[in-house]
């Protein structure tokens, strides 16, 4: 008896010996993630406030350098900065509205099983996540219907995206019981009235994180509207970083290759590097701030949409 007691005292400590090695494990693995994760945003926030010459540098490590607001002076008095990030706020909030008044009804319509021809239907929408037109015969598209160069052209473009509708579509049919959709139609709902009082008040996480991916999407997106806008009152904020960074870029290029300049023409490109790597960092800070100030409070409804499908009944 005492034997079996001994026994059963040493599988317990080398049990607890083993969870506390895992948890010192888990816990230097999370803190090394937490490292490389946290310092690209640091180093952007303390580059945006230190001198341009001590970053180009390398002098800045972590913490700013030569501390100064000239960067976010310089951005103040950069109106086009200002007219792109009221510009990016338009096209993120009414295009996302867009986007989930697209998707949500369709992808409710692709999980009711008493569509007909849903799979067919379904092969058609996911043909567009591996082949497309094109650029040019988009191009050429979208000037025919007279909507180059207009603002409408980047809401309707991507209005709906494949992969979405298909998670959207995962939800509905594995959240939404079909019992209470088929007790509405006997109640003499239709189609319309089930999906706004029913289906809709009860896919609140799926709403809000369709609206953080399209959303995201939205705010980060440069490509589309650098294709098809000319104007540039109607520049988001992202085409003017790049152009910034391209600026940057190009100047650093030119200098480190030797090229022949005059002493006007280099002190021109010194000035413009300068600049450009002083605006760069204040963009990218104020560019990224609303986004990590919207995800804490959409967190929780995030973690339940990517569990979607993961645990059913």
């Amino acid at each position: 008896m005492m034997k079996s007691q001994r026994g059963s005292i040493k599988v317990k400590r080398d049990t607890s010996i083993g969870d506390r090695t895992f948890v010192i494990v888990m816990y230097v693995v999370l803190i090394l993630l937490l490292i490389v994760m946290l310092y690209p945003l640091i180093f952007v926030i303390s580059a945006s406030f230190s001198n341009p010459k001590a970053v180009a540098g390398g002098r800045m490590i972590l913490w700013p350098v030569e501390p100064s607001l000239d960067g976010y002076k310089y951005l103040m008095q950069y109106t086009e900065i200002w007219s792109g990030y009221a510009n990016t706020f338009f096209y993120t909030i009414v295009g996302t509205v867009l986007n989930l008044a697209a998707t949500l009804p369709c992808a409710y319509a692709m999980s009711r099983r008493d569509l007909k021809g849903r799979q067919f239907l379904m092969v058609f929408f996911m043909i567009t996540m591996y082949f497309s037109g094109g650029l040019i015969p988009g191009y050429l598209n979208v000037k025919q219907l007279g909507l180059l160069d207009t603002r409408t052209v980047i809401l309707i473009n991507g209005l709906v995206s494949t992969y979405n509708l298909i998670v959207c579509r995962t939800f509905f049919m594995t959240s939404i019981p079909m019992e209470i959709q088929e007790a509405a139609i006997i109640d003499g709902c239709d189609d319309f009235q089930i999906f706004n009082k029913i289906v809709f008040p009860l896919s609140k996480a799926i709403t809000v994180v369709m609206a953080l991916y399209y959303g995201v999407g939205r705010w980060n997106s440069y490509f589309t509207e650098m294709i098809y806008l000319k104007d540039r009152g109607k520049y988001p904020l992202q085409l003017f970083l790049r152009e910034i960074l391209t600026k940057s870029t190009f100047a650093q290029t030119a200098m480190a290759e030797g090229k022949t300049f005059s002493v006007e023409e280099m002190m021109a490109l010194i000035k413009q590097a300068d600049t450009a790597n002083m605006l760069k960092y204040g963009i990218i800070v104020i560019s990224t701030a609303p986004m990590l100030l919207i995800y804490p409070f959409l967190q929780k409804y995030f973690e339940k949409g990517v569990m979607i499908g993961s645990v059913k009944g």
